[in-house]
């Protein structure tokens, strides 16, 4: 479906409807937030909270690395169900209207799920990803063929009928959240930009958005353990298989050697694609039972299928993820490397 498509105006106006009909909204995005769900949510809440009136706010599973939190501003109210379990479902069955942002379902919110899918009140799907789960909402925005859902939030508030086209009314908060979050998910206009995207940057930039200030927030204020960490990955840990897939490990014993917190990895598997060589990079990154993983790819080569048919993930062409469990995938951890091996020859042969 294309952008135009999907703001078509009977939905903007169903969706504006189903806005000021609601006293009480809580938005929401996937597991393990990144930049762009902290961003959405955030300009979602603030919008609602600063232009409509409403109690907005944005409930998630799990807290954020403290490496993104810094997306969220001071004038969006969040509650974590890691934290405070209770009343996050309290507020997830209290509320009237419920959004969820940058994933194509509530399967995505882990521990939430069960609270939103029983709710009685009104569900709004915006998100870019591929396969959006549509039965259970009441209305769905939906399209891949756009950098994120930061800038597909951005096209859709801008049609609503109290910003009219002019970003000027966007509280200053939406705007910079919106900026911030199309930042983080095309790495710094690097990945799944089209045309809309430059626009989109054009009008938040018009609105007096400081791009300086958005980057400096999210690339200079780094830990020094985050950037040795770094290093000794890309050193020490790399490697490239003859078929050019690079691949990087993060196991427990290097995260607790370099003291690193959930989320500062972020960013680490686009590098090897710099390699003229490389037309794949893979990051692993243990947890308990499972690694997590984050795919990235040159164009001609699919990120998307390696995540659906080797990790139970999914996600855009050329930027997906998923999880490689043990002894379900591989008989145990240190195993993962020879299942990349695996996978190199399989796949990029």
């Amino acid at each position: 479906m294309t952008l135009i498509a999907c703001l078509h105006t009977e939905a903007i106006l169903r969706l504006d409807a189903l806005i000021e009909g609601s006293r009480s909204v809580t938005v929401a995005a996937h597991t393990h937030p990144d930049g762009d769900a902290l961003g959405s949510v955030s300009a979602l809440v603030c919008y609602l909270r600063q232009r409509r009136g409403k109690d907005a706010v944005a409930v998630l599973s799990d807290s954020p690395a403290p490496s993104v939190r810094t997306i969220i501003p001071d004038g969006a109210p969040f509650l974590f169900q890691d934290r405070e379990p209770e009343e996050c479902l309290a507020r997830i069955a209290g509320s009237d209207l419920l959004f969820l942002l940058d994933c194509n379902g509530f399967s995505r919110t882990e521990g939430l799920q069960e609270a939103f899918e029983a709710s009685p009140a009104p569900k709004v799907l915006i998100d870019h990803h591929l396969n959006p789960e549509r039965e259970g909402f009441t209305l769905v925005f939906s399209t891949p063929e756009i950098s994120s859902a930061s800038e597909l939030l951005h096209w859709i508030l801008r049609e609503l009928p109290d910003i009219g086209g002019n970003v000027r009314k966007f509280p200053p908060e939406t705007a910079r959240a919106l900026l911030t979050g199309m930042t983080t998910d095309t790495n710094n206009f690097a990945n799944s930009v089209y045309p809309s995207t430059f626009r989109m940057a054009s009008d938040l930039l018009e609105a007096g958005v400081d791009r300086d200030a958005v980057l400096s927030a999210l690339y200079n204020q780094y830990r020094e353990n985050r950037v040795r960490a770094m290093g000794f990955l890309q050193y020490e840990d790399m490697r490239i298989t003859p078929e050019g897939l690079a691949y990087m490990i993060a196991t427990r014993a290097v995260r607790e050697r370099f003291d690193l917190e959930d989320g500062e990895t972020e960013g680490l598997v686009n590098v090897p694609l710099s390699i003229e060589r490389v037309k794949m990079s893979i990051l692993l990154k243990e947890e308990t039972d499972h690694y997590r993983v984050s795919i990235r790819s040159k164009k001609g080569w699919s990120a998307q299928r390696v995540a659906a048919e080797r990790f139970h993930g999914g996600g855009h062409e050329n930027a997906s993820g998923g999880k490689l469990f043990w002894p379900g995938d591989i008989p145990a951890p240190e195993d993962a490397a020879a299942y990349l091996e695996r996978i190199s020859r399989e796949c990029l042969s």
